[in-house]
């Protein structure tokens, strides 16, 4: 057998999915890089899986085409794509060793003889678990059934890496771990994978980039830091990480800056998204972390009023409200003395890059 290939790029071109009259998927494209992670992220009903099923050829497409190092793979059944997937729930055969289930790509295939067994042992030690061989699956713990399932989608050599959900069955801790683990396996590899997931601070971790999706659309396909940094759109904005949100109007443009008078009280000056006009209204999105309580009373810091305070490890969580009722989430770092009460102001902190967008009224 060949060595194992380097990653391959996968293009998916205006795809289109239906059932029945309702838009599974709705005109998705994206463009992948060889060896890259990319994330498929959103809530339940958003299309991830269905464009997952699409690429390894279990669902046919209404429109659209992907295509595997510039060539078109729609016409390919599901045995022919080259495409390895790990499924949520395993789907190991329980009758099966766990050499056995590792070998069923390889026998489906046509091999035999040394090659396999040669094969199998290979991808066995890669995931830790070359001492495993003649166990069943009910002999493993959940981590470890996880890593007979990535062996054995990896044993085939595949162009392309499928992973369906494949952390959610797992403990919070073994969920890191396996996630390095899997990250750990296709740096190794090179191989280009593809992660459905609906857990954000799993496709933050693993991911390369990540397509943001809603309604079967993408909303946006960008790095995580840009993705939590700079979103693009309010769903986005408020799917990734915790936000707040205050309204405002725009008093001034100069430029590409907007003198935003917030309903809270501040008047800030902000980077302004195209489009804006003099008294627009707009709502201000900025994190927990970019705030910052304060004693002084300004023209870019507005009055709050305190509410409970939680110590999370190594940071504390501020609860406040507004004096036109937005409530407020600030994070700071957790001090040895309890938190000044004095501090009833709120602005941004010095080195904020909030999010403005335009608001209907």
């Amino acid at each position: 057998m060949q060595s194992t290939p380097a990653g391959r790029t996968l293009d998916v071109e205006d795809l289109t999915v239906r059932y029945g009259q309702a838009l599974a998927v709705d005109g998705v494209t994206l463009a992948i890089e060889p060896g890259e992670v990319v994330a498929l992220l959103g809530p339940s009903g958003c299309g991830k899986t269905t464009l997952l099923r699409v690429i390894a050829g279990f669902v046919r497409q209404a429109g659209g085409r992907v295509r595997v190092d510039g060539a078109t793979i729609d016409h390919l059944p599901a045995n022919q794509r080259n495409i390895g997937i790990v499924f949520q729930n395993y789907a190991l055969f329980p009758h099966m060793t766990v050499a056995e289930n590792v070998a069923y790509g390889l026998h489906a295939r046509g091999m035999r003889g040394p090659e396999v067994l040669a094969q199998v042992s290979r991808f066995l030690d890669i995931v830790q678990l070359g001492g495993f061989r003649e166990r069943l699956p009910r002999q493993l713990s959940g981590g470890q059934q996880q890593r007979v399932a990535l062996a054995r989608a990896l044993a085939v050599e595949p162009s392309i890496l499928l992973l369906d959900e494949p952390f959610a069955a797992l403990d919070r801790n073994l969920r890191l771990d396996m996630q390095i683990e899997v990250k750990r396996l296709q740096r190794t590899l090179g191989l280009t994978t593809i992660l459905v997931t609906h857990d954000q601070d799993e496709a933050m971790s693993v991911a390369d980039r990540i397509a943001v999706m809603n309604r079967g659309r993408v909303e946006q396909f960008d790095t995580p830091v840009a993705i939590y940094d700079r979103p693009q759109t309010l769903f986005v904005n408020g799917f990734i990480g915790t936000t707040n949100l205050l309204n405002g109007r725009v008093a001034a443009l100069d430029g590409g800056t907007a003198t935003v008078a917030l309903d809270a009280g501040a008047t800030l000056r902000l980077p302004a998204p195209t489009g804006l006009s003099t008294g627009a209204p707009v709502m201000l999105s900025v994190r927990p972390e970019q705030l910052a309580l304060s004693q002084v009373p300004g023209p870019e810091s507005w009055r709050i009023e305190r509410g409970l305070s939680l110590p999370l490890g190594a940071q504390l969580v501020h609860e406040a409200r507004t004096t036109d009722g937005a409530s407020l989430k600030i994070v700071e770092p957790r001090r040895a003395s309890p938190a000044d009460a004095a501090r009833i102001y709120c602005m941004l902190a010095a080195d904020a890059h909030p999010t403005l967008f335009p608001r209907s009224t």
